[in-house]
């Protein structure tokens, strides 16, 4: 089956905007997935407003013996910034994830004011 040469043009348009999915746009900088918190103050200056909450996760963990398969449950937490930034009434709220002090997701809300 061949790929039609349409659908692959507009495939390759696709893929520079994929590539910054979880970046934070201020003006002509962009923070981008991964970056520290410092970098984002440095970028886009100080957020509307900021929650931090600690997460809690749990896993198994199997341990393997010469005799026997044992598992064990390790709870580890890491710590989930959210910083809201409002950029005007024209364009979207921003909200950037950080955990444990770098970049992970932003989520966009309702229109700045």
């Amino acid at each position: 089956m061949r790929a039609h040469p349409a659908a692959l043009v507009i495939a390759c348009l696709a893929l520079p905007s994929l590539a910054y999915a979880s970046a934070l746009r201020c003006d002509n900088k962009i923070v981008s997935e991964g970056a520290s918190k410092t970098d984002a103050l440095a970028k886009c200056g100080e957020p509307v407003s900021r929650e931090s909450r600690t997460e809690y996760v749990t896993r198994k963990v199997k341990a393997k013996t010469p005799t026997e398969e044992d598992s064990t449950e390790v709870t580890s937490s890491t710590t989930v910034d959210e910083w809201t930034y409002n950029f005007g009434p024209h364009r979207l709220l921003q909200v950037a994830i950080f955990r444990d002090g770098r970049l992970v997701d932003v989520r966009s809300g309702s229109y700045g004011y």
